[in-house]
């Protein structure tokens, strides 16, 4: 909205910006009235700069505040994600799970999972629970070995996949265990 002074032409500001800061026509702009004014510019551009960092993939809480915290004043990121974690867009719970299961989906282990969780910046409770929701480790390791055959190059590719001990010994079984 085109906004004026005196007559003039001053400055375009956001819709959402006139509405938060009151500014209706004949409204004088005294000291307080511009304060707001500059506040509600930061936090709607903490909000633009978010609303870019999230259009292609969710972020971690932690990951969003550091990218914010690079492009806004700290103020306007913290009220900017408190604007989004109410709004669901900002909720680590549900990125978690939902990562760890396109993961598992795509052949990882849980101990890759939680690694690449961790390397997102979910903090350690939230990757605990997004791993402890997935399907049962061995019986996605089971499908694998299924599919790619018992042995030692199976046992390999899983536990390069990130699977665990038992995962790999299943591999084997069929190869050496049996045998015992």
């Amino acid at each position: 909205m085109a906004v004026e002074l005196d007559g003039a032409p001053w400055r375009v500001l956001p819709a959402d910006v006139v509405v938060r800061a009151g500014l209706v026509e004949g409204r004088t702009l005294d000291r307080d009235a511009l304060r707001l004014v500059g506040r509600e510019l930061r936090r709607a551009e903490a909000l633009r700069v978010a609303g870019l960092a999230l259009r292609n993939r969710d972020l971690s809480r932690r990951r969003l505040a550091d990218r914010l915290e690079r492009s806004v004043p700290p103020q306007a990121a913290a009220e900017s994600l408190a604007t989004l974690e109410r709004a669901g867009l900002v909720d680590d719970e549900r990125v978690a799970r939902a990562r760890a299961v396109a993961l598992a989906d795509r052949g990882w282990g849980d101990e890759a999972i939680r690694h690449r969780l961790q390397a997102e910046a979910f903090d350690e409770p939230v990757v605990g629970e997004a791993v402890h929701a997935l399907e049962p480790e061995a019986e996605r390791a089971r499908r694998l070995i299924e599919r790619r055959g018992a042995g030692p190059r199976t046992a390999r590719y899983l536990s390069g996949r990130g699977f665990g001990e038992e995962a790999v010994e299943a591999a084997l079984g069929a190869t050496f265990g049996q045998d015992a």
